[in-house]
C-alpha cells in the first residue's frame, strides 16, 4: 500500500473535526460549532442552520485551498464520524462530487487498495464502495457489516419531480430492508400519493441516517440541492470546498487552511513568477527556456538521489473564431513544432475534441509523469479534464490576457501542486512560472491574483506575496496594493512637442499628465516597454522621443516598495530544544520521545464517578430517585437523541460476551506505549468493575461500547500523562538539563518567508499603529489590548535600533510557528524578536489572571534559554512590566576583545542554509558573554551580509588548522 505521512495542517483539521463531533455530544451540534471554533481560534463563529434541517443537525465545512489534500481528509474524517459523532461501528455516508468525471476519479481512488486514499477510508474498519446504481440494489447485510461509501453525482438527485428518480421507486430488490421495522421508523418514510411507503432507495436513506460529504461545496448552493438532501434525513454534512460560500447561505467553516500552510508544508509551489510579453511567439520561447532550464535543474538532483522529474509546461491557446485569426490550438502546435524544435510526441492536445491525456494514461502506468512518456507540452482551450492532475506542471503560458476566470483559476490549480508533495533541493523547483501574452504586466499580475483568491481558495490577504515578476525590470509596474505600501515618485521632463495623447489608449493617458503651459509631460505610474513604444509614436521628433525613452527608465526606477525583512531575504532561525533518549539527541516536539516507564496497572481499572455519570450510573440522589439522563450519558435533547435512537434502530449491536466485548476495546485503543497484555489487563478489570454496578448488564455495555471505549481511551490518557510529567519534570527540572538536553545544533525552526499564516490578522480592534518592524507584512491578530500594546512597544525598540525586527508567533499553525514542548501541550510564546547581536528574545504576555496557571510555560521558557548558551533570552511579562523586557534587551554583549589581527575568521564547515561554505571569511562582531558564542558578520555574493551566530569550534583564526 502506498505510504501516506500525513501533514501537520492535516492533523489539525481532523483534530478540529473530532473535538466538534465530541461537543455534539454535550451540547446541541449548534451550541457546539461556537465553543469549538472559541477553543480552537480564540473567536466564536456564529452557526447558521439551513433552511430545511433541523436547526441543530452537524453541518459544518472544511476549507481547503487548491492543493491541499481534501478527498484524503474527507476519506479520514469518516473513521471520526463512527466513532465520536455516530458512536456506530458502521454507517452510510453519501458522497457527492460535482461531475462524472470527478465521480470516476474518487471511485477509482476509494476503491483500490494501493491508494492513500483507500487507506485513509479503511481506517473506519471494513468498507464497502459503490456508485448509485450498485447502491440501489445494496443488501442488507452490506449495511451491517461494514461502512458503506456511495459516490454520486449531486445531479443524480436533482430533479423537480421527483416521481421521474429510480431512486424514489420501489425496488424489489430493496425489500428485505423494509422488514421488521418500527412504528418509529415507519413514521419516518416517504409516502406516495397513496399514503404507501415504496421500498425506494430514499426510504433507505431515510432509516440508516446517512452522512453527507459534499466536495466541492461551492457549486451545491442552490435550494434544490438542500431540499434533496433534506429529504434522506442526514445525519450531518461536511463540505469540502477551497471557496466557501460567505452571502447567500453562508457555510459554517469549521477550520479554514490558507495557503501559506500548504507552502509551508511543502504542498505547493509558490510564488508564481510571472512574465508578460505581448509577442506570443517570444513568450512561448522564453516559456520553453524556462523549462529547459527547470529540467537540467531536476536532472542535476536526480544525480545526486532526487526523485524523477519532468516539468511540463501547459499551454492556453485560444478558441477558433469564424472569419477571425486566433492563437487556437493548432496554431500553437505548428508554433512549437515548426519553430521552437519540438517533436510532435512532446505534445499532447487536451481540448473537447482532441483527448490525448486519456490516451497517455492509457499507454502509460504512471500517467503522464511516467519515465517513459515523452510528453513535455500540453496544449489546452478552455479548461483540462477534470480530475486530472500532474504536480509536474511547472509552467502555465496563455496566449490571452487573463479574462476567462474558470479556465485560468482550473489552470492554476494544475501548476501549483508540488512533486511528491517535497521541496527541493533546488529553489527554482519549489516555484510555478506563468508566462502571458499581454502589453499589461500591472493588469496581468492583479488578475492573477484575483484568480487564486476566487478559484484556488487564497486568502486575499495573502496573495500579494505570491505574485512576483519573474523579470526584474518588470518588477516596479505591479503597483497591486495587495503587495504593501507602495511610493511612486512622478517623473516630469520638459518636452519640445506636445504628445498627441487622444490617439493613446485611455489606460496609457490615465499615467501621463501634460502640462501645455509650460511644455511638460509628467508619468504618473511607471510605463512599461509597450507604453513607451505607443507613447514615442505619438511624438515626430528624435530629440523628444528620446526623452520619452529616458523618462519612461526613469519612471520605472521611481517605485519605491515597503520591504518586509522576510521580503529583504532576511532570515529568523530559533533554536529548538532536543533531548537526549539513550545516547541519541531527537527533537523535543512530543513528549512521547521521552524514555519513561509506563504500564496499566490493574488497580487502575475502574470506573470514575464521572464514567458513571456519563454512562447513566449516577449516584443516586437523597430523595431516593436517580439523576435522569440519557442511555448515551449525557443531557441531551433533540437532533443527536433522535439520531442515537435511529441508528439503534438500524444498527442493531452484537451482542457480545465479556471477552469478544474487552478484545474490541483492545483493537479500537490504539496505545503504542504498553503492550497488548498490559492493556488487555487494565481494560478486563476496568470492564469487570463496571458490570458488578447494580442495574449495569452486558446488554447495556454492547449498546454503549463507542461511549465505553472514549472512557477508557480519556482514562488511560490521563495515565500516560501523569508518567510524561514525571519523566518531564525529572528530565528538565530535577536533573542536571544540560546532561539530557540541548538547544540548537541541528534543530532549528525556520520562519519562512510564505509560510505565515494567521487564521485571524490584525485588524485593529485593539487600537491603530503602524507596524514597521514586524517580519512579515501580515500580522497575527492579538489576544487582548495589553498583547497588543506589548506588540507596539517591541515595535517602537525595533525603530530605535535594540531589535533587528520581531514576529507575532501563531499558535497551533506548526508550519509557521516556534513552540516548546511540555509534557501536557505546547508553548508558543508571544513574540520572538532577533536582536542585533544575533540574539534572539522571546517573550510572552501574560494576563494577571492567568499569571499562576502559566508557571509551566515560564519554566520550559528559562530552561530554554538556559540550554542555549547565551544564543537565547526568555520574558514573561504582566502588567505592562515592560522594564522586564528591557532589561533583556540590555548590554548582554561585551565588545569583541581579539586582537585586530583576530577579528577575521574562517568557516569551519559549511552552513548551506546562510549559502555558506567552509573557508568562507568572517569578521567577529561580537563576544556574548563568557565567550560562549561569537556574532559573527559574513558577505553574501548577492550582496549585503548576514550575521551568524557561532560556537568556537564552528570557525578558526587565520593560522589555525581545522577544529
Amino acid at each position: 500500500m502506498t505510504s501516506f505521512a500525513p501533514k501537520t495542517y492535516q492533523r489539525s483539521v481532523l483534530d478540529s473535526v473530532e473535538r466538534y463531533f465530541r461537543a455534539c455530544h454535550n451540547s446541541s451540534p449548534g451550541v457546539a460549532f461556537t465553543l469549538t471554533t472559541e477553543a480552537l481560534w480564540s473567536t466564536g463563529s456564529p452557526y447558521r442552520p439551513i433552511d430545511g434541517f433541523p436547526a441543530d443537525m452537524p453541518y459544518f465545512c472544511l476549507r481547503i485551498p487548491t492543493g491541499g489534500g481534501k478527498t484524503w481528509l474527507a476519506a479520514r474524517s469518516v473513521a471520526l464520524v463512527n466513532t465520536h459523532l455516530l458512536r456506530s461501528e458502521h454507517s452510510l455516508i453519501l458522497w457527492l462530487v460535482p461531475s462524472k468525471a470527478i465521480r470516476d476519479q474518487t471511485l477509482k481512488a476509494l476503491r483500490d487498495r494501493e491508494h492513500p486514499y483507500h487507506a485513509a477510508l479503511r481506517e473506519a474498519g471494513p468498507v464497502t464502495v459503490l456508485d448509485l446504481d450498485e447502491a440501489k440494489s445494496v443488501t442488507r447485510a452490506t449495511l451491517d457489516t461494514s461502512t458503506t461509501v456511495i459516490v454520486c453525482t449531486r445531479q443524480a438527485f436533482q430533479v423537480g419531480d421527483i416521481d421521474l428518480r429510480k431512486v424514489y421507486e420501489s425496488s424489489g430488490a430493496l425489500m428485505h430492508h423494509f422488514d421488521g421495522l418500527s412504528d418509529v421508523q415507519r413514521s419516518e418514510l416517504l409516502r406516495d400519493d397513496a399514503g404507501v411507503a415504496p421500498y425506494s432507495f430514499a426510504n433507505l436513506l431515510r432509516l440508516r441516517r446517512p452522512f453527507v460529504v459534499v466536495d466541492e461545496a461551492h457549486n451545491s448552493r442552490s435550494d434544490l440541492s438542500f431540499e434533496t438532501l433534506a429529504r434522506f434525513r442526514p445525519s450531518g454534512i461536511l463540505e469540502l470546498t477551497a471557496t466557501p460560500d460567505t452571502q447567500r447561505t453562508p457555510s459554517n467553516v469549521l477550520h479554514s487552511v490558507s495557503a501559506a500552510e500548504l507552502k509551508g508544508e511543502q504542498m505547493i509551489k509558490l510564488p508564481i513568477l510571472l512574465e508578460t510579453e505581448p509577442d506570443w511567439q517570444q513568450c512561448l520561447a522564453i516559456a520553453l527556456d524556462r523549462r529547459q532550464r527547470l529540467q537540467a535543474a531536476a536532472e542535476l538532483e536526480r544525480r545526486a538521489g532526487a526523485p524523477y522529474l519532468r516539468p511540463l509546461v501547459l499551454i492556453q491557446a485560444q478558441p477558433r473564431r469564424h472569419n477571425l485569426d486566433t492563437l487556437h490550438v493548432e496554431c500553437v502546435r505548428d508554433e512549437l513544432i515548426q519553430n521552437q524544435g519540438v517533436t510532435a510526441d512532446e505534445i499532447v492536445i487536451a481540448t473537447g475534441e482532441d483527448r490525448g491525456l486519456e490516451e497517455v494514461d492509457r499507454l502509460y502506468p504512471a500517467g503522464i509523469a511516467d519515465e517513459r512518456c515523452p510528453v513535455k507540452y500540453v496544449i489546452t482551450q478552455q479548461a483540462l479534464a477534470e480530475g486530472w492532475d500532474c504536480p509536474s506542471a511547472y509552467i502555465l503560458v496563455s496566449m490571452a490576457e487573463l479574462r476567462s476566470a474558470t479556465s485560468v483559476e482550473q489552470l492554476l490549480g494544475r501548476v501549483l501542486r508540488q512533486p511528491q508533495a517535497k521541496a527541493r533541493d533546488t529553489e527554482a523547483l519549489n516555484q510555478s512560472y506563468a508566462f502571458v501574452v499581454s502589453r499589461d504586466f500591472g493588469d496581468t499580475a492583479s488578475s492573477l491574483r484575483d484568480r487564486l483568491v476566487e478559484g484556488a481558495g487564497f486568502e486575499r490577504r495573502e496573495v500579494g506575496d505570491f505574485v512576483s515578476a519573474g523579470r526584474q525590470e518588470q518588477a516596479p509596474l505591479d503597483l497591486d496594493p495587495q503587495r504593501g505600501r507602495v511610493i511612486v515618485k512622478p517623473i516630469t521632463f520638459s518636452l519640445a512637442e506636445a504628445p498627441a495623447l487622444r490617439e493613446l489608449p485611455k489606460a496609457l493617458r490615465d499615467k501621463l499628465d501634460w502640462n501645455k503651459s509650460q511644455s511638460t509631460l509628467t508619468i504618473k505610474q511607471p510605463l512599461s516597454d509597450s507604453d513607451t513604444a505607443a507613447l514615442t509614436a505619438s511624438v515626430s521628433s528624435e530629440t523628444a522621443r528620446a526623452a520619452i525613452v529616458q523618462a519612461s527608465d526613469s519612471s520605472r526606477r521611481a517605485v519605491e516598495f515597503f520591504r518586509t525583512p522576510a521580503e529583504a531575504g532576511l532570515r529568523l532561525r530559533v533554536p529548538q530544544m532536543a533531548v537526549r533518549v539513550q545516547g541519541e539527541l531527537q527533537l523535543f516536539d512530543d513528549p512521547e520521545v521521552l524514555d519513561y516507564p509506563f504500564d496499566l496497572a490493574p488497580y487502575d481499572a475502574a470506573p470514575s464517578s464521572g464514567d458513571l455519570a456519563a454512562l447513566g450510573l449516577a449516584d443516586r440522589v437523597a430523595s431516593g430517585g436517580q439523576i435522569d439522563v440519557s442511555s448515551e450519558g449525557r443531557l441531551v435533547v433533540g437532533f443527536i437523541a433522535d439520531l442515537q435512537r435511529d441508528l439503534s434502530f438500524a444498527y442493531q449491536p452484537e451482542h457480545w460476551d465479556e471477552v469478544r466485548l474487552a478484545t474490541w476495546f483492545c483493537r479500537n485503543l490504539p496505545e503504542a506505549s504498553v503492550t497488548h497484555a498490559s492493556k488487555r489487563a487494565f481494560v478486563s478489570h476496568w470492564l469487570r468493575a463496571l458490570l458488578q454496578r447494580d442495574g449495569y448488564d452486558l446488554a447495556r455495555a454492547n449498546r454503549q461500547k463507542f461511549l465505553i471505549r472514549n472512557l477508557l481511551e480519556r482514562r488511560i490518557g490521563e495515565l500516560r500523562l501523569a508518567a510524561a510529567r514525571r519523566a518531564y519534570q525529572q528530565l528538565l527540572f530535577e536533573a542536571d538539563p544540560a546532561l539530557s538536553a540541548t538547544v540548537g545544533g541541528d534543530y532549528w525552526f525556520e520562519f519562512h518567508a510564505q509560510a505565515y499564516a494567521p487564521s485571524r490578522d490584525y485588524d485593529d480592534r485593539f487600537g491603530v499603529y503602524a507596524f514597521r518592524r514586524h517580519f512579515y507584512g501580515r500580522i497575527g491578530d492579538f489576544d487582548s489590548r495589553e498583547e497588543f500594546q506589548c506588540a507596539c512597544w517591541l515595535d517602537q525598540q525595533a525603530e530605535r535600533g535594540r531589535i533587528d525586527f520581531w514576529v507575532r508567533n501563531l499558535v497551533r499553525k506548526e508550519a509557521s510557528s516556534f513552540y516548546l514542548q511540555k509534557a501536557d501541550g505546547r508553548f508558543y510564546p508571544d513574540f520572538l524578536c532577533r536582536l542585533p547581536s544575533g540574539a534572539l528574545l522571546a517573550v510572552e504576555y501574560k494576563g494577571a489572571d492567568r499569571w499562576e496557571s502559566a508557571k509551566d510555560d515560564r519554566l520550559i521558557g528559562g530552561v530554554w534559554a538556559e540550554l542555549s548558551e547565551g544564543l537565547c533570552r526568555f520574558v514573561m511579562t504582566t502588567d505592562r512590566d515592560w522594564a522586564s523586557i528591557d532589561a533583556k534587551l540590555g548590554p548582554a554583549l561585551s565588545p569583541a576583545t581579539v586582537p585586530t589581527e583576530h577579528a577575521l575568521v574562517r568557516l569551519a564547515r559549511s552552513l548551506p542554509d546562510y549559502g555558506l561554505h567552509a573557508d568562507d571569511l568572517g569578521t567577529i562582531v561580537h563576544i556574548y558573554a563568557d565567550a560562549a558564542a561569537f556574532a559573527v558578520e559574513f558577505p553574501l555574493e548577492r550582496g549585503g551580509a548576514t550575521v551568524v551566530t557561532l560556537k568556537r569550534s564552528d570557525f578558526r583564526l587565520p593560522g589555525e588548522g581545522l577544529r
